[in-house]
C-alpha cells in the first residue's frame, strides 16, 4: 500500500460557487488529482464540502485546504474552514496565475484553475492562514459597504 505524504483540496472561489479539486502526493512523489466538484459559496456548501472531503481522503495524512484569495469571496470559506480546525492556506491570485503559466494547460476553466491550486498546494510547503482579529474585520466590511 502506498503511503500518502500530503493531501490537498484546491479551491477556486467565485461569487456563487467553489470549484474544488482533491489531490494527494505519495511518499515516492507521485502526484494524483482524483476528485472534482462544485459547492455553493455559503455555509451549507462549506459544510457539504468538508463532509465530501472526509469521505474521499484517508485519515493517515491531514488535508490542507488551499484557497485562492479572490476579492472578498474567499473570506467566508477561509473563516469557516479555520474555525472548524482545518489547515487552511490563502494564496494570492498572482502566485497561482504565475504557477498556472508553468503548467501545460491550454484552456483556463474553473476546473483547471482548481487543479492548478491543488497542484500548487501539493508541490509547496504552505503556512497556515490565521484570521485577522475581529477588531480589523468589522472596519474592513464597513469600508467595503461604504465604497
Amino acid at each position: 500500500m502506498k503511503i500518502i505524504a500530503r493531501q490537498v483540496l484546491g479551491i477556486d472561489v467565485a461569487k456563487k460557487e467553489l470549484v474544488v479539486c482533491l489531490g494527494r502526493v505519495y511518499d515516492e512523489q507521485t502526484l494524483e488529482l482524483y476528485a472534482h466538484r462544485a459547492f455553493p459559496n455559503m455555509d451549507k456548501g462549506f459544510a457539504a464540502m468538508v463532509l465530501w472531503v472526509k469521505k474521499l481522503t484517508r485519515e493517515d495524512a491531514p488535508v490542507r485546504y488551499v484557497v485562492e484569495a479572490t476579492g472578498v469571496y474567499h473570506e467566508s470559506s477561509a473563516y469557516f474552514l479555520e474555525q472548524k480546525g482545518n489547515e487552511v492556506s490563502v494564496v494570492l491570485p498572482n502566485k497561482i496565475s504565475n504557477y498556472f503559466k508553468t503548467l501545460d494547460v491550454k484552456t483556463i476553466t474553473n476546473k483547471t484553475a482548481a487543479e492548478a491550486i491543488a497542484r500548487f498546494g501539493l508541490e509547496r510547503k504552505l503556512g497556515n492562514w490565521k484570521h485577522p482579529k475581529e477588531i480589523f474585520r468589522k472596519p474592513n466590511q464597513n469600508n467595503r459597504e461604504h465604497q
